[in-house]
């Protein structure tokens, strides 16, 4: 069964599922961030700070999943600084997520000096056992490694919590008017001091999930706009896990794709196909500004001073 010249279904869709994981990670812990009314564009460089503290740690102990918890501490350590800075100082946050950007690729570059060319312990794919062996399904859904099953798992997960509990029902009440939770008696900057940790674990996740699984090797700057492109995926996905879900797989399909047509020798400028995921960004961008960001939390972007 094949197309595109020598394209298989069933892989490109399981790979396109392992292309999906890091952009879906990362953007699941940004739409629980800003689901508690913060916007924080600083998943850029917690992705990378997670990329290289996951490698040194793997490469160092031979764990990779020691790599991935570590990479999930460094997201979340780079995410408080942005906490801080956002909500108990009151900085202004869409200057300080870009600052964290900016301070995650040059921090990562810095640590990552002397692993350049070294390769990473990579985690293999759980062994299913007959249903591994399926025709079609078994390599589409039951051939992959334990992060594409967490980042799944994770969807559910994120939606039940935010439907269904009462924590999740706090975290939506301060997105949508912090004045109101505080009335309540709701702490407003724990609520979201947590999320925004929770955010940045994720993106950690998603940033060692490139340099431990993807590629694993260490490279400068290898997110290479993904922080990006989960950043539009959220306000694409109008803040549900489902959609962010479809979305991520969406996304990942389209870099799948173009890597598979220049693999098949396509009669298509090879810059072009490379641009394409981050042309799509911009156009799924421009067509939700059109007709406005529906689901936006209220109060999303807002500080917060309970003095006042």
């Amino acid at each position: 069964m094949e197309m595109f010249g020598g394209i298989n279904p069933a892989v490109l869709i399981a790979s396109l599922m392992v292309a999906s994981t890091p952009i879906l990670l990362a953007a699941l812990g940004e739409m629980v961030v800003e689901k508690a009314g913060v916007l924080n564009l600083g998943v850029e460089g917690m992705m990378i700070t997670g990329a290289i503290c996951g490698f040194i740690v793997a490469v160092e102990t031979g764990s990779p999943l020691l790599g991935f918890l570590f990479a999930a501490v460094g997201g979340a350590l780079l995410s408080l600084i942005f906490g801080v800075l956002t909500q108990l100082l009151l900085s202004n946050q869409v200057a300080t997520g870009l600052a964290l950007t900016l301070f995650g690729l040059g921090f990562s570059a810095l640590l990552g000096q002397g692993y350049i060319g070294v390769k990473a312990p990579t985690l293999g794919r759980i062994d299913l056992g007959p249903l591994s062996d399926i025709p079609v399904l078994g390599r589409i859904l039951f051939s992959h490694d334990p992060m594409v099953y967490v980042s799944l798992a994770l969807v559910v997960a994120i939606w039940a919590f935010l439907r269904f509990t009462r924590a999740g029902l706090i975290l939506r009440a301060v997105g949508e008017s912090h004045e109101a939770a505080h009335a309540l008696g709701y702490k407003v900057i724990r609520v979201r001091m947590l999320a925004i940790m929770f955010g940045g674990a994720c993106a950690g996740l998603g940033g060692a999930y490139l340099s431990l699984v993807r590629v694993p090797q260490w490279t400068e700057g290898m997110t290479a706009g993904a922080g990006w492109i989960a950043l539009a995926l959220v306000v694409f996905a109008s803040w549900k896990a489902g959609r962010v879900l479809v979305g991520a797989y969406l996304f990942g399909g389209v870099t799948v794709l173009q890597l598979n047509l220049q693999a098949a020798g396509a009669k298509v400028p090879v810059e072009l196909l490379s641009m394409s995921p981050y042309l799509i960004t911009i156009l799924v961008l421009v067509l939700i500004s059109t007709r406005g960001a529906q689901g936006a939390p209220a109060s999303l972007g807002r500080s917060f001073n309970a003095s006042s």
